[in-house]
């Protein structure tokens, strides 16, 4: 029985010196998807980009979860220049990129989006990422 009581007390030591911290409270920019989607309805997202693949109730919301955006895709090899113009040393093998997105779309009551929040994604090259170039492509 004391060990017992020994191992409960150093677990609710332990426990205690877990804590997080707030964080900064500086306001993040909304996301492109989130610009693009937040307000609009469901409906119209389900019907361009097919429908969810899993939905469950979280208070008075909705939230539902999205998959697609497949897509393979060829990275060439990037070279070096030398001095006189020339392909020089490979600074970059070619590589072949398996694109996804899942994304949570949490809908209020009234089936209008209230956020969207990547689960899966993939950085670009050119510092976007696959699920905003799909869902909030220009």
């Amino acid at each position: 029985m004391t060990f017992r009581m020994m191992l409960a007390a150093g677990l609710a030591l332990a426990l205690a010196g877990c804590s997080t911290t707030g964080g900064s409270m500086a306001v993040s920019k909304p996301s492109a998807l989130q610009t693009r989607w937040a307000g609009q309805s469901a409906g119209v997202f389900f019907a361009k980009f097919g429908p969810p693949i899993n939905d469950e109730d979280v208070g008075g919301d909705t939230v539902y979860t999205w998959r697609g955006g497949f897509k393979t895709r060829s990275v060439p090899a990037a070279y070096d220049k030398t001095a006189d113009g020339k392909r020089g040393k490979q600074i970059r093998p070619a590589r072949t990129d398996y694109l996804r997105c899942e994304v949570r779309i949490t809908v209020s009551d009234n089936y209008t989006i209230r956020d969207i929040k990547p689960v899966f994604d993939k950085k670009l090259d050119d510092g976007r990422t696959w699920c905003e170039e799909f869902l909030a492509g220009n």
